[in-house]
């Protein structure tokens, strides 16, 4: 892999001569009705705007988004970091580089967390639910699930990212289970491992992080509730009343309506696994977008219209720990 200077540490003033991936392009016009590039560029660490107001003529024909661009430009500011581009190129073979040099990946090792996801797999003791888990995850579906991002920018938007949530969504169930004896620990598990299984078809992940036009026609929601019922179609005699709780848990796990959730939880698995889910979201978000910010000197990260806030950064922010 080759080595240059992540852009989140790149500093207002310093030069760029960095190859990273153009996450979008557009011509715009300014109020004079001059032509300017108005473009977005990610590596690993962040995603930054830049503009180009002059001599791009020639080489916009073969810009294209997604595609690896070598940057010459100059790291400035305006509403944050913005890159003034005064040259750019298309990457080509003999710079030795690839789009898996660019995507921001889960720092804990993938087979750490596909050996717990066996195991919780192997856990689950109800006959007709581990069934169902061990014919939905077949070879190509483990393959894509493992590898898939679990958003595209707001929280685990990283190779292996859908992983690592479902992981953590688990170790959350699993805490509740120790408390609540009462609620159906095999249930809530298969609920936690199938949740977001719509996720491997909803976004693409080859090279920018984006949704597919199936996921931005049906949703991540729907398209593992469909799945998931077809799976259990197959199996012989799966009671009913699991089936039910089980595709309610697929469909009220965003947890309101106005979030897209189909149904509001209505089962004490289905309230579990809603709060799971946004603790795990929310935590994950929140700590990298104060880490994104921390090395800027602030006290405060940026307004994230998400969270509806902005986010104080403690002077003991670990970095390393995210």
């Amino acid at each position: 892999m080759f080595e240059q200077q992540e852009i989140n540490s790149v500093k207002v003033g310093d030069k760029i001569k960095h190859f990273l991936i153009l996450n979008k392009l557009e011509v715009k016009t300014t109020v004079k009705n001059k032509l300017f590039l108005n473009l977005e560029f990610k590596d690993r660490s962040a995603q930054i705007p830049g503009k180009m107001w002059e001599k791009f003529e020639n080489i916009l024909p073969s810009l294209k988004e997604g595609e690896i661009v070598f940057v010459d430009g100059t790291m400035g500011e305006f509403n944050g970091p913005q890159i003034t581009v005064d040259k750019i190129r298309l990457a080509d073979k003999n710079d030795n580089v690839s789009i898996n040099d660019f995507l921001p990946k889960s720092i804990i090792p993938l087979k750490l967390m596909i050996d717990e996801f066996n195991e919780t797999v192997a856990s689950v003791t109800d006959e007709y639910l581990k069934r169902l888990l061990v014919k939905i995850f077949n070879d190509e579906r483990r393959n894509k699930f493992f590898h898939a991002p679990a958003g595209k920018t707001w929280h685990h938007a990283y190779i292996h990212g859908l992983l690592e949530h479902t992981l953590e969504i688990i170790k959350i169930c699993e805490l509740l289970c120790s408390i609540h004896s009462d609620i159906n620990r095999d249930l809530l598990i298969t609920g936690s491992l199938l949740h977001d299984l719509g996720k491997t078809d909803e976004l693409s992940y080859d090279n920018v992080f984006d949704y597919t036009d199936k996921g931005r026609l049906i949703g991540h929601i729907v398209i593992g509730a469909v799945e998931v019922e077809k799976a259990i179609e197959s199996i012989d005699n799966f009671p009913v009343y699991l089936k039910e709780q089980i595709i309610h848990l697929i469909l009220s796990h965003q947890g309101k309506l106005e979030f897209a959730s189909p149904v509001e939880p209505k089962t004490l698995e289905a309230i579990v696994l809603y709060q799971a889910d946004e603790l795990s979201a929310k935590a994950n978000a929140y700590k990298y977008a104060i880490e994104a910010e921390k090395n800027k000197g602030n006290r405060w990260t940026k307004f994230l219209h998400l969270a509806n806030t902005s986010l104080y950064i403690p002077d003991d922010f670990n970095e390393k720990e995210t």
